[in-house]
Parts: structure tokens; sequence; C-alpha cells
């Protein structure tokens, strides 16, 4: 396969299939495969859930007493290991307070009232984990809004710390209108100074934006799709009050298409349709479309 072979962080808050509310988890389960096919090491790291299953996926511990900041308090976090697909890492930040509970986020009231807290300690443990287990990446693939001060602390907090000097980041939007937006106090509690506080850096209408820090300080952002790229920027409809930022960071900012797992997605072996088919015996697809019509109580054409 040539060329360099790179040692790739990739940090999300869902990976498939370990925890799940949507596509975010199916593009963390994925292309970490995809990459590694390439010829790179690369590595994973999410929260631990309560839904992570520890027997399910035979986690092992590789660290106890991991010290993270929160504000004032000092939170001691455990490291699990877990395999994807057998071949890579993954790594589980494990502080029960904050992730041992039914839902990911929220619940169907609304969103958990310390999200905040919870994915600052995210973050910060990403940071600190691979430190103590002394895997230095060379790109750290953030995603979303849950891993938006990653690139913050890279260029502020850690940025004298020599571990770091060799690390990029990239930070992939998968739906800009999910942003993590939370008072001004979080700024304390991510430890972090007024300094950061100004409409060029993560200050969004009166609130700190996670994603907004994360777009403003990532070495390079990413999105979806060439043709998403393109309407973020372009209003507020699309960009949710981020356009401004998008269009200063257009240089850096690029659309790759989404790719599909073929071996998950191939309708040739789906136990899940109603009928299997090929390009070969494409005529079976139209079995699929009238069980679905007829699942939904549609009138068949």
């Amino acid at each position: 396969m040539g060329g360099v072979k790179l040692e790739i962080l990739f940090a999300s808050s869902e990976v498939v299939p370990f925890a799940k509310t949507g596509g975010l988890a199916d593009v963390s389960g994925a292309l970490p495969r995809a990459i590694k096919f390439q010829g790179h090491d690369v590595r994973v790291i999410m929260p631990k859930y309560k839904v992570v299953n520890n027997q399910k996926f035979a986690l092992k511990t590789l660290a106890k007493s991991l010290a993270i900041p929160v504000g004032g308090e000092i939170a001691i976090v455990s490291i699990l290991e877990g395999e994807l697909e057998k071949e890579i890492p993954v790594y589980f930040i494990d502080y029960e307070p904050y992730f041992e509970r039914e839902e990911l986020y929220g619940t169907p009231e609304g969103a958990y009232e310390d999200n905040a807290e919870r994915f600052i300690l995210f973050s910060r443990a990403v940071l600190e984990t691979i430190k103590a287990i002394e895997f230095k990446p060379d790109v750290i693939h953030c995603n979303e809004w849950q891993t938006g001060l990653i690139p913050v602390y890279l260029k502020t907090l850690y940025k004298n710390d020599p571990f770091f000097q060799e690390t990029a980041t990239v930070l992939t939007i998968h739906n800009i209108a999910y942003q993590g937006t939370f008072p001004k106090e979080t700024l304390n509690l991510a430890g972090l100074g007024e300094e950061e506080f100004t409409p060029e850096k993560l200050e969004f209408y009166g609130q700190v934006g996670f994603l907004k820090g994360g777009l403003v300080y990532a070495d390079v952002l990413n999105t979806v799709s060439v043709t998403y790229s393109k309407e973020i920027q372009s209003s507020p409809e699309f960009g949710y009050g981020l356009e401004g930022v998008l269009a200063h960071r257009r240089q850096d900012l690029y659309g790759i298409l989404n790719g599909i797992d073929y071996n998950e997605w191939n309708p040739a072996k789906d136990e899940l349709i109603a009928a299997n088919y090929t390009i070969e015996s494409i005529d079976n697809k139209s079995e699929c479309k009238r069980a679905l019509l007829e699942e939904n109580n549609l009138p068949s054409t």
C-alpha cells in the first residue's frame, strides 16, 4: 500500500458496535477499519457508557487512577481497553458519575444538565490517556462538538507539552446543528482563561461553543460531502450561526463524501431484507420495494 504510515487516534463520543444514537457511531465504527486497511496504526477512544458491557466486549483495565481536572475538582478515571474487529485498540474513559447512565446524552425530557462537564472530562482524558499509554499520534481525528475542546486544549493548555509537538488535529462536522453551547461559566470548568471568550475564539452569542472552539483551533476541518461543506458556509439556514467561522477557514475545510462498508451494507447477503439481490439479479429488488410499501401501509404501484 506504500506511502507514509501514520499513527492516528480517532476520538468519538459513540462507536458501533459499542454505543450508538445515530450516524456518527456508524462512521466511527467503519472509518477506522478503512484507515487500518490503508496501512496506518489507528486507535479509537470513547466514553465507557453503561451500555458498553465489559464481559461482552472483553474489556480489560489499562489504568485505574488517572487524574483529570474539571473546574476546581479532580476526577479519578479508569481506562479500559477493547478491540474493534479484533485488530484496532479501543480505549474507554470510565468515570461512573458521568457515563454510567441509561442514555448517552440525555433523556426524552432533554439533554443532561452536566453535558459540559462530561465532555470536558472526556476531552482532557483523551489527551491524558494517550500520554499515559505513550501512544503519540501524528493526528487526532475529532468528531462533533463532544470532542471540539481537544484542538482547543492542544493549542492552549498543552501548547508547550513536548509530547504533542508533532500532533495535528482534524475535526469532522457530521451535523452542524448540534454545537454544544453552554453558559459562560463553563469556561472555568474547562480550565480555560477569559482570553478564550471572544468572538474570534469560543464565544458564541454569549455562550461557550465547544464545536466553535474546535472549528477555530483544529488544523484541518472536514465534513460529509462537498455540497454540505459549501452549504454550511453559505447562510445561517445551513451554518446555524457558524457560517462566518467556516467561511473564514474555507482554505482548511474539505468536503469528503461519506463512504459505505460494502460488507455491512450488502444486499446479496443482508438477512433483514425481503429478498437478496445482486447486479446480476436486480429484479429481486422489486420484492424489497413491495415489502417496504406493505410494511408502511402504502399502495403498491
